[in-house]
C-alpha cells in the first residue's frame, strides 16, 4: 500500500511540476508578444500639477487678502456713517432737550404765575369776605340799635337795670350797651 501511495504521490507532484511548467512557458509567451511600453517619467507631470495648485493657492490668497481688506474698507465707511449718524442724533437730542427744557421753564413760570395770581385772588376774596361780615355785623348793630333809637335816656336806664346792667353814660353809651348784651 505504501508503493501505491508513493506512486500517487509521485504523479501529483509530476502533474503538478507540468502544470508550473506550463504556466511558466504561457507566461512567456504572452509577455513576448506584449510590445514592450516606452518607460514613461511621471515626475514632470507631478511638478507641473503641485506648481499648479500652489499659484491656485497663491491665487486664492490674494483674493482673501484683497476681499478682507475691502471689508475692512467697508467697515470703516460703515463705522465713520455710524459715527456722523451717532453725531447727527445726539446734536438733535441735546437740541429737543433744550427746546424741552426751555418750554418746561417757561411752563413752570407761567404755572407760578398763576399759582401767584390764585393766591392774591383768594386773599382778595378772604378780604372781600371780611369786609362783608364787618358790614353785615355794621347792619346788624344798626338795626339792634333801631329798636333803642327813639327811646329816652330813663327807658334805657330801666331797660339795662332790668339786665342787671350798669346804667352810667351817655344815649350812645347806653344803646351801645343794650345792643353788645342783646348779640350774646
Amino acid at each position: 500500500m505504501t508503493r501505491q501511495y508513493r506512486a500517487a504521490a509521485g504523479r501529483a507532484r509530476n502533474a503538478a511540476e507540468t502544470t508550473a511548467d506550463f504556466w511558466t512557458q504561457g507566461a512567456r509567451t504572452v509577455t513576448g508578444r506584449v510590445p514592450r511600453l516606452p518607460r514613461v517619467d511621471l515626475v514632470p507631470a507631478v511638478e507641473r500639477y503641485f506648481n499648479l495648485a500652489q499659484r491656485t493657492v497663491d491665487i486664492n490668497r490674494r483674493l482673501a487678502v484683497r476681499c478682507a481688506e475691502a471689508v475692512g474698507t467697508l467697515s470703516g465707511v460703515g463705522r465713520e456713517k455710524a459715527e456722523s449718524a451717532g453725531d447727527l442724533v445726539r446734536e438733535k437730542a441735546e437740541a429737543a432737550g433744550n427746546v424741552l427744557r426751555e418750554r418746561a421753564e417757561k411752563a413752570e413760570q407761567a404755572a407760578l404765575e398763576q399759582a401767584e395770581k390764585a393766591e392774591q385772588a383768594e386773599k382778595e376774596l378772604a378780604r372781600q369776605a371780611r369786609q362783608a361780615e364787618r358790614d353785615q355785623d355794621r347792619r346788624a348793630r344798626e338795626r339792634a340799635r333801631e329798636r333803642y333809637e327813639g327811646l329816652a335816656k330813663a327807658e334805657l336806664s330801666d331797660l339795662l337795670a332790668k339786665r342787671e346792667l350798669p346804667k352810667t353814660g351817655n344815649v350812645d353809651e347806653l344803646i351801645e350797651r343794650l345792643v353788645e348784651a342783646d348779640s350774646k
